[in-house]
């Protein structure tokens, strides 16, 4: 089977800014560009086929006319496509928020959880980010923090640079801070509580919506750890991320499809007797059981699949 590139449905969250057009060739005329989700299947929001037989179907129709077996026969645990591939550029903060886990989720959104991680594109001088708390809180002093915006003082602050990789569990109140450009792996979800949002107001001229009542319904209070899974980025139930630099040979066996991102540098993707143009910000999705791949040049790459 061919490798196929895929183009992203994009969001102009008010936080976004310019360099998913200018640095990762994403093409939208959204302003702010914010989000641009480059392998979905969410109903908010699907990837499509770039070009060739499949050009303008999107992702999930695909696997509608060709069949579930393009996932992967680790995908059968799955009722629904399990994991979602964003970039994210915040030029300005984003809210700080928490995910819920499956089960709250599924009960009151009718929605997966949100287990993500961040692999850090691009970071500014002095750019941080928000991961959980930096010591254990009662649900009562995350309340009144809530409440008098003293939030900031109890969240764990860490500075960051490109190449930097944080995984964030569901219920871990977190926000990605001015400056940062990241690659955001995460489940096949689109629920986030706003907890604080910065006093911003949305296109309507009113407040953006907070979510305090769920959020506290699901937040982890205990202090936060970085979590290590070398030798992957990332690994959980719904997903596994690498990272890759060319030259690199592998194989997708029928187990699990394979995604690829990449991330800096340029190179050429070869399966079976097609070659492909690798740059900062392609993507392309390559159906579980499509052998050999081959990969030239100098450019870095992500690679993401579903965990055993």
């Amino acid at each position: 089977m061919p490798a196929y590139r895929l183009l992203p449905f994009c969001k102009d969250y008010l936080w976004g800014g310019e360099r998913l057009r200018q640095d990762f060739e994403i093409v939208s005329d959204l302003k702010p560009l914010a989000e641009a989700w480059i392998l979905s299947c969410h109903p908010d929001g699907s990837s499509v086929f770039a070009d060739g037989s499949y050009a303008g179907v999107s992702l999930p129709k695909y696997i509608q006319q060709v069949g579930r077996q393009v996932l992967g026969t680790r995908c059968a645990q799955f009722k629904d496509f399990p994991l979602m591939v964003k970039l994210i550029d915040a030029r300005q903060p984003t809210s700080i928020q928490v995910h819920p886990p499956d089960q709250y989720a599924l009960s009151y959104e009718g929605q997966s959880g949100k287990t993500e991680m961040w692999v850090i594109l691009h970071a500014e001088p002095g750019a941080y980010l928000y991961y959980g708390l930096n010591r254990t809180i009662s649900r009562d002093e995350l309340v009144q923090r809530i409440n008098d915006g003293s939030l900031i003082e109890v969240l764990r602050k860490m500075y960051v640079k490109s190449g930097d990789t944080i995984f964030i569990p569901a219920g871990t109140i977190h926000a990605i801070g001015a400056g940062l450009t990241v690659a955001e792996i995460q489940q096949n979800s689109n629920v986030t509580y706003r907890i604080f949002d910065y006093g911003r107001v949305g296109k309507n001229g009113m407040p953006r919506d907070l979510h305090v009542e769920q959020a506290l319904s699901i937040a982890t209070l205990e202090g936060t750890k970085t979590i290590n899974f070398s030798p992957h980025l990332g690994l959980c139930r719904y997903f596994t991320v690498d990272r890759a630099n060319a030259p690199l040979q592998g194989m997708v066996g029928s187990e699990t499809f394979l995604f690829i991102l990449a991330i800096s540098g340029e190179g050429m993707l070869y399966c079976e007797k097609e070659r492909h143009i690798l740059r900062p910000g392609r993507s392309f999705f390559l159906p579980a059981g499509s052998g050999c791949y081959w990969l030239e040049g100098s450019c870095q790459i992500l690679l993401v699949y579903l965990s055993e």
